[in-house]
């Protein structure tokens, strides 16, 4: 990465946001036990994520689509995430001219104050069949933010910063397994 690029990344406003998870969640049957709403709501108390936009499709028996959607950002604090995304983005793709484009297109995609446009729910709904719902959220790591100004205070620099699921590690597992039984290389 350019030192240019790095002191982009580094600067106050790209500090204050925390890495960015896509979380998209299948139900069956439309049976909810009222679990998931009162977690997100401690882990938001608690700081330790943010919901940045959040769209839930709900498909009846005859297909029919009821949505809603919500967000913990007001209306200013969407734009500037926007601001913030679209820098990155830019910044990526056409570097500093890129950034203040980017900045200027991300502010007016969030200035409805939801990144998931509810014109895309059908397409949502196309992953479920009838009698089931979908939801969609970006989520914000809030706990990262601390941890990542004290790396780059004491003068680190992240240089892989992965999320690793439970497929990754089966993955992991069977390569070993297989290297193990004969279907690796040998020393």
């Amino acid at each position: 990465m350019s030192e240019e690029i790095r002191g982009e990344l580094t600067g106050e406003r790209m500090l204050a946001t925390g890495p960015l998870h896509r979380l998209v969640v299948a139900f069956d049957e439309n049976r909810f036990k009222g679990e998931i709403l009162p977690e997100l709501d401690r882990l938001k108390e608690l700081d330790i994520i943010r919901v940045i936009d959040l769209m839930a499709v709900r498909k009846d028996a005859d297909g029919r689509l009821t949505v809603i959607s919500a967000s913990d950002l007001g209306l200013d604090e969407a734009r500037e995430f926007g601001v913030t995304i679209g820098t990155l983005l830019g910044l990526g793709g056409g570097g500093k001219e890129g950034a203040e484009e980017g900045a200027l297109i991300g502010a007016e995609a969030l200035s409805d104050g939801h990144l998931f446009d509810v014109k895309d729910a059908p397409k949502l709904a196309e992953l479920i069949p009838n009698n089931s719902s979908v939801a969609i959220a970006l989520i914000e790591h809030r706990w990262a933010i601390p941890l990542r100004e004290a790396i780059t205070r004491a003068g680190g620099n992240a240089i892989d910063d992965s999320w690793i699921g439970a497929e990754d590690l089966i993955a992991l597992g069977l390569g070993a397994a297989a290297k193990g039984n004969g279907g690796g290389a040998h020393d």
